[in-house]
């Protein structure tokens, strides 16, 4: 098992356990929280993919060292799983810009989540101004060199 599994098996585990028995159940963006280890998870497919552009990889890298590092905007070290809220949305910026320049297939194959990716997708950014707010989107448009 390689770093991004054992990463990822993890968070799903936390994640799940803090949506069930943990303040998760009374949180308003668990349902968000709980797509953060599939997200992860399509990201590292996604980055070792030959058929997604190398401009994209490095966004992709970018949100795969930003979900494992301590440090970002919302530490999940003090916030718990609700800090992955900054790690989801900027996850989602890097797969939106992914989208449009990567055949739809290829998201399509990678994605072990419930649902359409890019409905998922649709779903966090239209939420993510109310979950994280405009300064935090704005900084993490900045880190991915989005608009």
């Amino acid at each position: 098992m390689n770093k991004n599994e054992d990463f990822y098996r993890k968070l799903r585990v936390k994640i799940k356990n803090w949506a069930v028995f943990g303040a998760g159940r009374n949180s308003r963006w668990s349902e968000y929280i709980l797509l953060a280890p599939d997200i992860f998870y399509l990201l590292c497919k996604l980055v070792v993919d030959p058929e997604v552009p190398a401009r994209e990889k490095a966004k992709l890298a970018f949100a795969i060292a930003y979900f494992i590092s301590p440090i970002d905007l919302l530490p999940e070290a003090i916030l718990g799983p609700a800090g992955y809220l900054d790690d989801i949305v900027l996850a989602t910026y890097a797969l939106n810009s992914v989208m449009t320049n990567t055949p739809a297939h290829v998201l399509e194959k990678h994605w072990v989540g419930e649902g359409d990716i890019f409905e998922v997708v649709r779903r966090v950014l239209d939420a993510a101004d109310e979950m994280i707010g405009a300064g935090l989107i704005k900084k993490i448009k900045a880190m991915i060199g989005g608009k």
